[in-house]
């Protein structure tokens, strides 16, 4: 299936720290589940070792929230934690 990134998700992720590669392989290789509004969660941690405004984390997880129209994926918003 086609992922396209809205731009209300593209904002969030820069706001948010999150690349676009990232984003597509927590919805291809990461875990899902159900979100809000029949929309579905998928979560993928990443290797970070570095600084995250101002505080240094190991790690870095990417959590698009996506929906389905046409046989595409499209990502209405992007989560992210860093721990």
């Amino acid at each position: 299936m086609r992922i396209i990134i809205s731009n209300h998700a593209k904002i969030k992720m820069a706001d948010r720290g999150a690349i676009e590669k990232e984003v597509i392989k927590a919805i291809k290789e990461g875990s899902s589940e159900p979100a809000k509004e029949g929309r579905l969660l998928f979560r993928k941690n990443f290797a970070f070792n570095g600084t995250w405004r101002g505080k240094k984390y190991k790690t870095k997880q990417v959590a698009p929230v996506t929906t389905y129209k046409d046989k595409e994926i499209i990502v209405v918003t992007v989560y992210v934690y860093y721990f």
